[in-house]
């Protein structure tokens, strides 16, 4: 197998980094897997000393096939970082997993994002493979299953898909229709554009709601697994964007994913249960809806 390069984005959260790095370590691709890490510059003078302790650890780290490490001179930012980076090493190695350094991934990880990977390459409809799901009912679902949504939690995609990237909130403001705005919303079940209009007036700078966007232009699929394989370990108060406590919590992974859906079409079932989840926002706690904004528009400031 053509094991994809891990690439993780790490900035000021030392803590944070190590647990995603000893997560990854555990998985038993770990070895045979490059690591390449991009570590952005101090944003202000406050921040100066977190980054250079997340520096001095991503040095240390062994027990990749190989570690590269890109220190940025100057703050990009997260958007910025992201694409560029991840732009850089997909157009290199025609395939890439992406992490950040607050996302800890299951001991199968790894294996999953490269079996989905390998067996979805050719398949021009699937464009993204997530390693997290929502926390819904898995009873009547493949071990994995299809949707038009992405999740950045821990993600996997194509070079021929990904130079298909566009980050242009007016001409989507200008050019979508009401139609395409529901769907994009899951059918209305959560209000994802809101996003993209943040975006277009200057109020957010994001990337993630983007590729989502260019999925759904291109009339896209993603993959999740049933059992998330990833969580998100940020939600903590540690971040610019975030709340003291994960409304998603896992506190336990599942096992593997033994199968892989044979016919690439979403699935309605599991459309129907997270659609059932997102769409009671109403009655949602205020940190499920930042969790939720968060997983699409992550570190809105930096």
């Amino acid at each position: 197998m053509n094991l994809a390069p891990i690439t993780l984005f790490v900035y000021k959260r030392p803590a944070h980094t190590r647990k995603t790095v000893e997560a990854l370590l555990h998985n038993e691709l770990a070895n045979d897997s490059d690591l390449i890490i991009y570590s952005d510059a101090a944003r202000s003078e406050s921040d100066v000393d977190a980054v250079r302790e997340v520096r001095r650890y991503i040095h240390q780290i062994v027990g990749f096939k190989s570690i590269t490490i890109i220190e940025r001179d100057t703050n990009l930012g997260l958007a910025r970082s992201i694409v560029e980076g991840v732009t850089k090493a997909v157009t290199k190695h025609g395939r890439i997993i992406v992490l950040e350094d607050d996302v800890v991934t299951s001991q199968h990880f790894l294996t999953f994002m490269n079996a989905a990977l390998e067996r979805y390459s050719s398949e021009p409809r699937v464009w993204h493979i997530s390693g997290w799901n929502y926390p819904i009912d898995p009873k009547g679902l493949e071990d994995a299953f299809f949707w038009r949504a992405m999740n950045c939690w821990g993600w996997a995609t194509w070079a021929d898909r990904w130079m298909l990237f566009q980050k242009q909130p007016k001409r989507l403001i200008k050019t979508w229709g009401k139609d395409e705005i529901l769907r994009f919303n899951l059918d209305g079940n959560y209000d994802f554009w809101s996003q993209v209009t943040a975006n277009g007036t200057g109020l957010i700078n994001t990337w993630a709601i983007f590729w989502y966007a260019t999925i759904f232009e291109h009339n896209g699929l993603c993959l999740n697994p049933a059992r998330t394989l990833a969580r998100n370990i940020g939600i903590d108060g540690s971040g610019e964007n975030c709340a003291d406590t994960d409304p998603f919590t896992i506190t336990r992974f599942s096992g593997k994913v033994e199968k892989f859906p044979d016919h690439i079409e979403e699935s309605a079932l599991a459309m129907l249960r997270i659609q059932s989840l997102l769409g009671k926002k109403a009655s949602l706690p205020r940190k499920l809806a930042i969790a939720i904004k968060r997983l699409f528009g992550r570190n809105t400031v930096r």
